[in-house]
């Protein structure tokens, strides 16, 4: 096979509006850290997701910014926002709607519930029941919910970010795994630096902090929605391709997993692979973007042999398989470790 070359494909042309794409999503980034400090990262690969038409699973403590995040991120697009705070006795009804007595109608009407929104923070998703929990699955996947029958469709774009406290907190119960497939990336803030939350308290001490909701919007939806068909088509190498099978292979066949990657989990790998291509002005995939994407996008795919205990959870045995899984001969990564980015 002969061996790839990155620069026989052309590069993103300027947009229309007058700003390249990854100029554009640099200043959304930008404005978000503005109100979530040091945590460029977590806001990277949060936009990265919802740029891939993803969902987020956001797992920490409390008190991190979580819902500050999710926030952030659709007042940066100038999308609807909308918070569901699940409890025990939570039903699906109270998440996608349902029909209510119009009394000047004279009929039922269909009241949306809040997943009806471009972003949805589904926040301690984890303390609500598994019957509620998968009333999210068809929302998450199809973009339709079904109330009362009807199928109706979810807003454009769309995005659930869903927190969730350790397992080990009391009153939780453990998402399963047809739904933690359906979350494209898990991520993870953790607490600030020093310097950050000296920042913070200052903020807060100067009242100069500047609220979620204060946010003036960088980008239309019109504009996100054509940003997310870009990115959708960027290319990508057969080569890379033939390294995303045989690393979904390599999990499903490692002596310490007793649950490999699934075919949605490769698809949403090159999602991921994509949009991290077109963030950095790219219309191409390089294999850094597949590696720097694979930890948040897989280790919470897997899951691990009974008696076995891993350290970190399923990150060491994917960073090993990523690290000796061989690249096709016919891509060279040129900065390209293989070891798998965290």
């Amino acid at each position: 096979m002969p061996v790839y070359s990155y620069n026989t494909v052309q590069p993103i042309a300027p947009r229309q509006w007058g700003e390249e794409p990854h100029v554009l999503l640099n200043r959304v980034a930008v404005k978000m850290e503005s109100v979530l400090l040091g945590k460029r990262d977590t806001i990277v690969h949060t936009l990265t997701a919802l740029l891939a038409g993803g969902h987020v699973l956001l797992e920490d403590v409390p008190g991190v910014g979580k819902t500050m995040l999710a926030h952030a991120c659709a007042r940066a697009i100038g999308g609807d926002f909308k918070r569901i705070q699940f409890t025990s006795d939570m039903l699906p009804a109270d998440v996608i709607g349902g029909s209510v007595w119009d009394g000047k109608a004279g009929e039922l009407v269909y009241r949306p519930g809040p997943i009806m929104a471009n972003i949805v923070l589904a926040d301690e998703i984890n303390r609500t029941s598994p019957r509620t929990q998968s009333a999210l699955l068809e929302a998450m996947e199809e973009r339709y919910v079904t109330a009362e029958g009807e199928t109706r469709k979810l807003p454009e774009p769309f995005m659930l970010i869903a927190t969730q406290n350790p397992v080990s907190y009391e009153g939780t119960s453990r998402l399963p795994e047809a739904q933690l497939d359906r979350f494209m990336m898990r991520l993870s803030i953790g607490y600030p630096d020093l310097r950050d939350e000296i920042r913070l308290l200052e903020q807060y001490s100067n009242e100069t902090r500047v609220e979620p909701r204060h946010m003036m919007p960088v980008v239309a939806l019109e504009e996100w929605l054509g940003m997310q068909r870009e990115a959708a088509g960027a290319h990508v190498h057969p080569g890379l391709l033939e390294y995303v099978a045989l690393v979904a292979d390599a999990s499903r066949k490692a002596p310490e997993l007793a649950l490999g990657l699934s075919p949605r989990a490769g698809r949403d790998w090159l999602k991921a692979a994509k949009a991290k291509a077109y963030f950095e002005g790219r219309g191409y995939v390089l294999p850094d973007d597949l590696l720097d994407t694979a930890i948040p996008v897989l280790a919470h795919r897997l899951a691990a042999r009974p008696g076995t205990v891993l350290q970190g959870g399923a990150i060491a045995p994917l960073q090993r398989i990523l690290r000796e899984t061989p690249w096709p001969a016919s891509v060279r990564p040129e900065s390209a470790s293989g070891g798998g980015r965290k």
